[in-house]
């Protein structure tokens, strides 16, 4: 199979973590018989200091050529100090989402048996976890009307949401839903807000659609106490842009590691997948990033946008190995131990999936 891939950098450890992922993936490739054509583009802070735009046009018509978009991270010290910078990485994100039409973003939260130990969660609360978040990417407050008042004393964001907007996610937490345990949560604040009650509505006019799912409301932050009691209760949960961003990285502890979590982003057409964490600007050509997240990004790209399941199976088997084996970078280690660096994760790997 031909497989055209946009590829997004992006800054700080996104350009590394990104390497051991094209690794892993050219050899998934080479052993499965596919044709992977990559065509970098820049993003973020990068495209920022190249042409004065964290997304510009020239990137995202790579992005609409390709069939799915692998994507490092973005941020730079530079402008998180600089609460007055006008052009911020952060808005070429948000921008790629929207112009993209990426209103569903897929976070999955599971458990290593390896690294039960190594949650700040106790083990008998976490094991067997495997929950799925649907977050709303293109609504809500960070898209609504936002300004300051009152000489610049008093400042105001609006969420706000359509029916349509609501729809579309729901329905894609329905039909994910059906496809694992037939359990679906929806996420809001209902009792407090009217954007919650239009979500609240909108779920449950659809439960007549998907009579075989078994539909919770729950209230936000019931939610966020419950994810550390217990994880294991939930499946699939939709919420809305600004509860799925908090809730979500709550949950990414779970696993002992935000440098474990792959997620996607998806839309009608276009899909992006992309790790959960940060640029960690810090750790920058250090050696020491966690690429298993973007790795594990890249499985779910072979599975969802191009249906490879053996292909994504593989990636996932391979990532248990190096963990089981403590084949990792330092932030999986414990008591000073040394980890591999970076690259040389995605060499093992590498050498697992195609042996010498």
């Amino acid at each position: 199979m031909d497989l055209k891939i946009a590829l997004l950098a992006g800054d700080g450890i996104g350009p590394e973590v990104i390497d051991q992922a094209v690794k892993v993936s050219d050899a998934i490739a080479k052993k499965f018989n596919h044709n992977i054509q990559w065509t970098p583009a820049l993003t973020g802070a990068a495209a920022i200091e190249a042409v004065g735009d964290p997304y510009p046009e020239e990137t995202h018509q790579i992005c609409l050529a390709a069939d799915a978009v692998l994507f490092g991270a973005i941020g730079h010290p530079r402008y998180d100090n600089d609460p007055s910078a006008k052009v911020r990485p952060e808005q070429g994100l948000l921008k790629m989402r929207q112009k993209l039409g990426l209103f569903a973003n897929v976070r999955p939260t599971f458990t290593f048996p390896s690294l039960l130990d190594k949650s700040p969660l106790k083990k008998e609360r976490i094991e067997g976890t495997d929950l799925v978040f649907l977050r709303e990417l293109t609504g809500g407050i960070y898209f609504g009307e936002r300004g300051r008042l009152d000489g610049g004393h008093t400042a105001f964001d609006t969420c706000t949401y359509t029916r349509k907007e609501i729809e579309r996610l729901a329905r894609k937490g329905f039909e994910l839903a059906q496809s694992r345990s037939k359990k679906l949560c929806c996420v809001d604040k209902a009792n407090v807000l009217e954007s919650s009650r239009l979500w609240r509505e909108t779920v449950q006019a659809l439960e007549k659609d998907y009579p075989d799912v078994e539909v919770a409301y729950e209230f936000v932050d019931a939610v966020a106490m419950r994810l550390v009691q217990w994880p294991n209760s939930y499946d699939v949960l939709i919420t809305e842009n600004l509860f799925g961003d908090i809730l979500t990285d709550e949950a990414s502890v779970i696993s002992g590691s935000m440098g474990l979590m792959p997620s996607a982003s998806v839309g009608e057409t276009n899909a992006l997948y992309e790790p959960i964490h940060g640029s960690f600007p810090q750790a920058t050509g250090l050696g020491i990033a966690n690429p298993l997240a973007t790795v594990l990004s890249a499985a779910m790209m072979f599975e969802m946008s191009f249906g490879l399941m053996e292909e994504g199976k593989m990636i996932r088997a391979v990532v248990d190995q190096s963990l089981a084996e403590g084949m990792v970078t330092e932030d999986l280690k414990e008591n000073g131990e040394k980890g591999i660096s970076t690259s040389e994760v995605g060499d093992y790997l590498v050498s697992k999936i195609l042996p010498s």
